[in-house]
């Protein structure tokens, strides 16, 4: 699958996940702008994003795909609920979307979830 490359402004959660450095952040499927898409992204210039996967496989021990969206969106939500970790409000950045999974039901308040790697400049 070819990568999709988003770029925006918005608040962004970095927080580590095993070996990895993870950015998570929202956008609006709409004008509404519910943050219904959840954006996990590896922050790594050889990463795709796949690795989040892997980790719910391997470390979450779930099997199909939606339970592996779910536990990675569980990662990210429960980073930002805590605020152990970096937040930064206003963050300029841009993804590389390497996967794009829509769920079968409203999780975490997202419908949808999208995998890559981030660059964030201001890291």
């Amino acid at each position: 699958m070819p990568l999709t490359e988003l770029t925006a402004t918005s608040r962004v959660t970095v927080f580590p996940l095993e070996s990895l450095t993870i950015a998570y952040t929202t956008q609006s499927s709409d004008e509404r702008t519910l943050g219904d898409i959840g954006l996990v992204t590896v922050i790594d210039e050889q990463s795709d994003g796949d690795e989040l996967w892997h980790l719910a496989r391997d470390l979450g021990g779930r099997n199909t795909g939606g339970d592996q969206a779910r536990w990675i969106l569980t990662q990210a939500s429960r980073a930002r609920m805590v605020k152990a970790y970096t937040d930064l409000p206003d963050a300029t950045w841009t993804a590389y979307i390497r996967r794009r999974f829509a769920l079968d039901a409203l999780f975490a308040n997202h419908d949808v979830l999208m995998t890559g790697r981030i660059e964030l400049p201001c890291l």
